[in-house]
């Protein structure tokens, strides 16, 4: 069912629809929705001026706030922003791609989320960048928040498929989970359980050889113990 309301979409290029129709918006306003959907609360003027716009004088940065807002406020007939006094947030009747996907990760991470017939769309989902192309340095932290609770979702969301026995996708979401961090282990790892447990023993050490030599070339060091052990005894003498 498609959502006939305001939805807003930062895991890709920026886009907002209302109605099912992209509505087009200036790129201050797209910063400052974009800037607005990633608060846990509302936030005063001032601080969404100065984070939006550090480089410019105070002055300068609460006119760029001021134009954003005339932009941004209200879609059609919708409100999009909410202005109490000096304090500023994102309307709810704005629904948000980020704010759906971390709610299902954050399931997951728990252990409460449950195996679907829509985990491609799920892992999909769950591949995807946070404002991609956006170079602001108040992203900086929220795409590391972004990235930590993707990966730790995908190789949960892989682990459950692994100790189901339904290997396709815990292979599809561990590849996914080291897409976004390679050094970060223990999706390499479960790669390479999901073989060993299918008898491609070849695809096993080649996985590890793979890891191991990329850990040396960029750190210099070596696999865990525990990783080397689950190809000990696979290994050529």
């Amino acid at each position: 069912m498609s959502w006939n309301g305001a939805r807003l979409e930062i895991l890709r290029p920026f886009e907002f629809t209302h109605a099912s129709k992209r509505i087009c918006i200036p790129l201050g306003a797209q910063r400052l929705l974009a800037f607005l959907a990633l608060q846990n609360d509302d936030v005063h003027r001032s601080s969404a001026a100065e984070q939006l716009w550090p480089d410019c004088t105070t002055f300068r940065a609460a006119a760029n706030l001021r134009c954003a807002l005339c932009y941004g406020r209200r879609v059609g007939s919708v409100t999009v922003i909410d202005s109490v006094g000096q304090r500023l947030m994102l309307s709810p009747a704005v629904k948000v791609d980020l704010h759906a996907v971390s709610g299902a990760a954050r399931q997951i991470i728990a252990g409460s989320g449950q195996m679907s017939h829509g985990w491609e769309e799920l892992v999909g989902d769950l591949s995807r960048e946070l404002l991609p192309g956006w170079t602001d340095n108040w992203l900086d932290l929220e795409r590391e928040r972004w990235n930590q609770t993707r990966v730790y979702a995908l190789e949960g969301l892989a682990q459950q498929f692994q100790a189901a026995g339904q290997y396709l996708p815990a292979l599809q979401a561990a590849l996914a989970a080291i897409a976004v961090d390679p050094i970060r282990e223990t999706a390499h790892r479960i790669v390479i359980e999901v073989h060993i447990a299918e008898g491609n023993i070849a695809s096993a050490i080649k996985r590890y050889l793979d890891y191991q030599s990329f850990l040396q070339r960029e750190l210099n060091v070596s696999p865990s113990p525990q990783m080397a052990r689950l190809v000990r005894d696979l290994m050529p003498m």
